[in-house]
């Protein structure tokens, strides 16, 4: 998979609520595909969906603990995303400085 790929596919992933609500409960540590089902009103099945869609981009890794297979979070992705928004960081910061220094501006000018 090109970084092109993984990152859309990263993406792809990140785009649903579901999928990001296990990524968050991830961050914690280790979880089974039944501890990440529990906050949700949703079949088993359908939360087995989302785990393989975050598994095909590298998000999330399968091990092997007795009959158990623990879900854990893998960061590269995420790390790769960041970079790419990263780049953008500028082009935001100078229109919230803009942004800043209009509010100040307008809070400044009498009210006629």
């Amino acid at each position: 998979m090109t970084d092109s790929d993984q990152l859309d596919a990263a993406f792809a992933a990140l785009a649903h609520p579901t999928r990001r609500a296990i990524l968050a409960r991830l961050v914690q540590g280790k979880a089974t595909v039944n501890d990440l089902a529990e906050p949700f009103d949703m079949s088993l099945p359908a939360i087995s969906k989302h785990i393989k869609v975050l598994e095909e981009a590298g998000l999330i890794k399968r091990g092997r603990d007795a009959q158990f297979r623990p879900c854990t979070l893998d960061t590269k992705p995420l790390e790769a995303v960041a970079s790419w928004t990263d780049q953008y960081r500028h082009i935001w910061e100078t229109r919230f400085d803009m942004m800043g220094k209009l509010l100040n501006d307008l809070k400044d000018t009498p009210n006629d």
